[in-house]
């Protein structure tokens, strides 16, 4: 936990010629450096898959590193690795620079209190666990079929879900973290009865449900959109965000 360093009774007071305290200076980038990683490692993935390999290498890149599930209708014997890490490498991917940008913008939105509450190291494994859901709802969709699913759109679902769990606070409103302050992890049913969490909840699945149907909510991209994917990351983020969580039993609530 951090600590505030002591303060001078004299801090509060104004300098001569103001009129009130001193403006307090406030960062432009309030991003933790770990989710500061994560985006510049997604653009400099994207750089490299987009601006300097070859069409030929960059296909081999989609495909060794993307997710089918065609892999798993053939024994695995049978085949290379790629069965083990595209569950999770798939989630680096990126198809443009729009795919990119929407999703680092959400990843920054619900990934800094994520992290924030549960550090970096459970970051990462909540990262890997969470891509490796949404594959896995994906496959049971697409059964089968010789698609290649890229992005981290199913991990920024689990964060979304993850952050129904505290971010909202038990008034439903979203809380100003403190330094050294966590809010407590609600229970699943605590959280759904939150109105906030509800209407968030419902307007989410509202929108994938569209995609799903194939309504033109994101044009000729629609279509492409594994909304089957975020359903899986974000049930798992918000169903399964406890045993990640190291906030102590005695601030949460059940």
């Amino acid at each position: 936990m951090d600590e505030l360093p002591p303060r001078s009774p004299r801090a509060e007071e104004p300098h001569e010629g103001q009129d009130g305290p001193p403006a307090q200076r406030v960062p432009v980038f309030n991003l933790p450096p770990g989710i500061l990683i994560v985006l510049v490692g997604l653009g400099v993935i994207y750089a490299v898959q987009s601006l300097l390999l070859p069409g030929a290498a960059a296909e081999w890149l989609a495909v060794t590193f993307g997710f089918s599930p065609l892999r798993y209708v053939h024994p695995l014997s049978q085949q290379g690795y790629e069965w083990f890490w595209t569950p999770v490498t798939y989630s680096l991917l990126h198809g443009s620079i729009e795919h990119l940008a929407f999703n680092g913008l959400w990843l920054a939105a619900f990934g800094t209190p994520v992290l924030r509450r549960i550090g970096n190291l459970r970051f990462v494994i909540f990262w890997i666990a969470s891509a490796a859901a949404g594959a896995l709802v994906h496959a049971g969709f697409n059964w089968g079929q010789p698609t290649i699913m890229i992005g981290a759109s199913g991990v920024v679902s689990a964060l979304m879900g993850a952050a129904c769990r505290f971010a909202f606070g038990t008034s439903g409103r979203t809380l100003q973290h403190h330094v050294g302050y966590q809010p407590p992890l609600l229970s699943i049913g605590a959280a759904l009865s939150l109105r906030t969490v509800r209407v968030f909840i419902l307007a989410w699945f509202a929108g994938n449900l569209a995609i799903a149907l194939g309504l033109p909510l994101f044009g000729e991209l629609a279509g492409t959109i594994a909304w089957d994917a975020h359903i899986g990351g974000f049930l798992f983020g918000f169903l399964l965000f406890a045993p990640f969580d190291p906030t102590p039993a005695r601030n949460r609530s059940f």
